[in-house]
């Protein structure tokens, strides 16, 4: 049975609180997906402070249309914004098309690579898929040049679906089998 989630539900690791976007968090966002590097295998350049909102409120408001969306990841330590991840539809022009299935993306600051943040938030939000939504296989695209984002989807649980082209780039295809 699917829950219908009106907003982000907070989920809690030993060294993380992974809560819903607020109107404060913009510039924490931004100094993440308005850096360039970061942004490298997601579009090539980071976004601007508009764009930044735009997505911002693009993840808030995907919780009232799909009962999912993307949370904010702050490290408990120094309550920082460290990253974003989401669970979202994006009705993107590929083969296979993923419909209702939903896509996932992560996002973290290049300072904190490498200290397992990303996966330790990544399992706790495919636990809550697991036991919130029906059944569902998730998808995402990454890369075939981040490999650091294709290991980490590789030990979620992910496999190669297909390789394509989105916007001028090669991008391969993952699916995660559907769970429970």
């Amino acid at each position: 049975m699917v829950t219908q989630h009106r907003s982000a539900p907070t989920l809690e690791t030993e060294r993380l609180l992974i809560r819903g976007y607020t109107r404060d968090d913009l510039d924490g966002h931004f100094a993440i997906v308005g850096d360039d590097a970061t942004m490298t295998f997601i579009g090539g350049k980071g976004l601007s402070k508009e764009d930044t909102w735009r997505r911002l409120a693009a993840t808030v408001g995907m919780w009232q249309l799909m009962g999912f969306g993307g949370w904010a990841i702050v490290r408990k330590e120094d309550q920082r914004i460290i990253g974003t991840i989401s669970v979202f539809t994006a009705w993107r022009d590929l083969k296979p098309e993923f419909g209702n299935e939903p896509e996932m993306g992560w996002i973290f600051a290049p300072d904190v690579h490498g200290q397992g943040y990303a996966s330790e938030a990544c399992r706790a939000v495919l636990d809550w898929v697991d036991s919130t939504l029906q059944p569902t296989p998730v998808w995402a695209i990454i890369s075939p040049k981040n490999a650091p984002s294709l290991k980490l989807a590789e030990r979620l649980g992910f496999e190669r679906h297909n390789m394509t082209t989105y916007h001028d780039d090669p991008t391969l295809v993952l699916k995660r089998p559907a769970r429970g």
